[in-house]
């Protein structure tokens, strides 16, 4: 089966640092893909990589067998890549509805009329459709989290890059996160997780990368990848939890 979305050779380097280091990484439509390493290990830069954030050193993107490595990140949005990012990027002066509707219309290309009610379904099904009216500024930190989330969905992606958008929730809103995330893979998103919490990540990957120095350090089935002895001694230090 051809990857949906693949990198072949990526390399990413700030001056002298590399941060992604040759890295070849494929999902495939409808799958979902973990990615684990320590800090520092290239995670989030590779990210960046993926949907245009920033030119690469070296290597290819491709989308569909197409490449997309030099296109901007709109671009690639309007072809169905999106993203979240650990630290939420809200517009602080909208509302909540109006950062999903202006991601909708955006990143969606829906006109006003139909940007209306994917946002409030989109509201609705990350729970915030209480909170619609309030200033997005206003939220907390779980709250921005959720909204990160909304607004990435409303660009109807084909492919989610979600950057440990567990990060800070509480047990109980992990798990409604869980199951929001297995919905989606349900419906036939293709989904690439960066996660530290490990027990949430593995409910629903189908595959793991385990990443360290901005290389791939191991692949494969997660619990295959978990017990590797390289991927302990660079990441967990002691048996998982």
């Amino acid at each position: 089966m051809q990857a949906l979305l693949s990198g072949q050779g990526l390399v990413k380097s700030f001056g002298r640092l590399r941060a992604v280091d040759g890295v070849d990484i494929a999902v495939h439509p409808g799958e979902a893909l973990g990615i684990v390493g320590p800090n520092g290990a290239g995670k989030t830069t590779l990210f960046g990589a993926l949907a245009g954030a920033f030119p690469l050193s070296a290597g290819t993107i491709r989308l569909d067998g197409a490449a997309i490595t030099a296109l901007p990140a709109a671009r690639r949005c309007a072809l169905g890549i999106a993203r979240t990012h650990q630290i939420p990027r809200p517009f602080l002066g909208l509302s909540v509805f109006e950062n999903v509707q202006v991601a909708a219309r955006a990143g969606g290309a829906l006109d006003a009329d139909a940007s209306v009610g994917t946002a409030a379904r989109i509201l609705s099904r990350t729970g915030l459709h209480d909170l619609a009216n309030r200033p997005a500024g206003a939220l907390g930190r779980l709250d921005r989290k959720r909204l990160e989330l909304a607004r990435a969905l409303a660009t109807q992606p084909r492919v989610l890059l979600l950057d440990e958008i567990g990060g800070g929730l509480t047990e109980a809103e992990l798990e409604q996160l869980v199951a929001l995330i297995l919905g989606l893979k349900a419906q036939g998103l293709t989904i690439v997780w960066i996660e530290h919490i490990l027990h949430a990540l593995l409910q629903v990957i189908d595959r793991l990368v385990c990443m360290a120095q901005g290389r791939v350090l191991a692949e494969g089935a997660p619990q295959t990848v978990m017990a590797d002895a390289q991927v302990r001694a660079a990441y967990l230090g002691s048996d998982p939890e």
